[in-house]
Formats: structure tokens, C-alpha cells, sequence
């Protein structure tokens, strides 16, 4: 419940939450991982709806989870595509970071980035980058630079966007004050606007994060390779259903892992933020 003081009468009436909003977060995450679950069960192995071809049971499905989990314990191939995965993953979002700072920061600081460059940004952006990757293949060879490029391609822009909204998030006043105090345009901007931008540049890391992931396995899955990408299409090819789930399941994980790094770095470094609900993510 939330009190809120009624500016006619001074009063404070009390808003009563939905009798759902009380559930405990792990207890409503869990309840829907079930249902999901018991539909998905009741679907494929109880009453055959859906082939197996199509979405494997979920049995078939932990199975092979724990298939892929074994071979990565023990060092297996699997281990080695996910490394490769990884490593794709990893340098394609510092690249993406860097770069879409630098223009976020162009477009945000200057005239000519706002007019000149920007509506070339938002054009390549509205383009199928999906149809970049034999480009980048051409260019770049098979080897892991171009699935780096191409996920790094795809990540860029949130990050230029979300940079260049969080210098305007400082207020008119601040700015006026900096101004006054004789403060240089780079001190205004490394002491006003960046920090008071640091949650907005965050949350384009975030977006950036699951989307470099979709960048790096687009790659793979297009251009050949020894990532989690190449296996996932040498499983579809087969018809091996329950591996492509499982392959897919891991990869959320990796995904997730970088989500929540960078959401963890956001609250050591914007911890005066005051923004975030307690229960959100990041």
C-alpha cells in the first residue's frame, strides 16, 4: 500500500494493491516458469499436440540440457564453441561501447553531429542488418572478425542514442550555473553532463547487451564457424529439435551474465541514482 496526501483536504488516503501485486517476486516468477511448463508438457508429451519435431517435451528437452552441461564440464567441443561465442560476444560489445560512446557524444555535443550525422546513423539504422553479414563475411573472411563486426554493427546504435539523450538530461539551471561559473565546454561536459547522463548511457549498454548476443549467433549461424551459432544450425539441420533448445538456453545464459554486468557496474558507479525501483532489474 501507498499513502498519497491529498492536496485539497490534506489528507492521506491510502491506494491498496491488486491482490496479485502481493506476491513475492520469486514466488510469481516461479508460478509462471510452472504454468509455462504444465502448458508446454500438456502440449507435446501428454496429449501430442505438437510434434516432437516441432517443440520437443520438456523432458526431451532437460535431457539434452543436461547432455550439454556434461560436455561442457568436462571440456568437450561444446566448451570450445562456447569460447568462441564468448570471445565474439565480448570484443563486439567493447567495440560497440566505444564507438557508439564517441558518436553519442558527437551527436549529443555538437551542431554538426546533430544535423550532419545523425540522419546517416538513423538511415543505416532502419536497414536489415541481418543482410550486412555477407558483407562482413566478404570483407572480413570466415574467422571471427566479421561475427565481432557484424554484432558490433548491430549494437552500436542504442548506445549513440541513449548517449546522446543523457548530455541533454542535465537542466537548464545546472547548465546556466556552470555557465556563470565560467566553466569550459569540457568541463561542463565531464563534470554536468556525463554523470547526470551516466543512467541513460547505462541503459543503452543494457539494450546493446542482448543485442550484440543476437548479433554474435546471427554470425555463426550465417557464416560458418565454431561458435554456439555453427552448432545450433548443424542441430536444426538434423532435425535435432531438443539440442537447438538446449544450445539456446545456455546462450541466454551467457546473455544474461552480460545483462546483469553491466546492470552491476551501472550500481557501483550511478549508486546516487535514485531512479531505479527496488525491484527492477539493474
Amino acid at each position: 500500500m501507498t499513502a498519497t496526501p491529498d492536496p485539497e483536504t490534506d489528507t492521506v488516503w491510502v491506494e491498496h494493491e491488486a491482490l496479485i501485486d502481493r506476491i513475492p517476486r520469486w514466488a510469481a516468477m516461479l508460478g509462471l516458469a510452472v504454468i509455462v511448463i504444465g502448458i508446454w508438457d500438456l502440449a507435446t508429451a501428454r496429449m501430442g499436440w505438437v510434434s516432437p519435431i516441432i517443440l520437443p517435451s520438456p523432458g526431451e528437452t532437460l535431457s539434452d540440457l543436461i547432455f550439454v552441461g556434461t560436455n561442457l564440464l568436462t571440456g568437450g567441443y561444446m566448451l570450445e564453441a562456447l569460447w568462441t561465442t564468448t570471445r565474439t560476444v565480448f570484443w563486439a560489445f567493447l567495440i560497440a561501447a566505444s564507438i557508439g560512446f564517441g558518436l553519442g557524444v558527437l551527436v549529443g555535443e555538437t551542431k554538426f553531429g546533430e544535423r550532419a550525422v545523425m540522419p546517416y546513423l538513423v538511415a543505416i539504422d532502419t536497414m536489415p542488418k541481418v543482410a550486412f553479414a555477407p558483407l562482413f563475411i566478404a570483407w572480413l573472411g570466415f574467422d571471427i572478425a566479421s561475427k565481432v563486426a557484424l554484432a558490433a554493427f548491430i549494437a552500436t546504435f542504442p548506445i549513440i542514442v541513449s548517449t546522446a539523450a543523457g548530455l541533454y538530461a542535465a537542466s537548464e539551471n545546472e547548465r546556466m550555473l556552470f555557465k556563470a561559473m565560467g566553466a569550459t565546454r569540457w568541463q561542463t561536459l565531464f563534470r554536468l553532463k556525463l554523470p547526470n547522463g551516466l543512467p541513460y548511457i547505462f541503459t543503452g549498454l543494457k539494450i546493446a547487451a542482448v543485442g550484440v548476443m543476437a548479433g554474435a549467433i546471427t554470425g555463426e549461424f550465417l557464416g560458418g564457424g565454431k561458435g554456439f551459432g555453427a552448432l545450433i544450425r548443424e542441430s536444426a539441420s538434423m532435425l535435432d529439435t531438443p539440442r537447438v533448445f538446449s544450445l539456446i538456453l545456455y546462450l541466454s545464459l551467457l546473455g544474461l551474465a552480460l545483462f546483469f554486468a553491466v546492470a552491476w557496474l551501472q550500481r557501483r558507479l550511478v549508486f546516487w541514482n535514485k531512479a531505479d525501483r527496488p525491484g527492477g532489474v539493474g
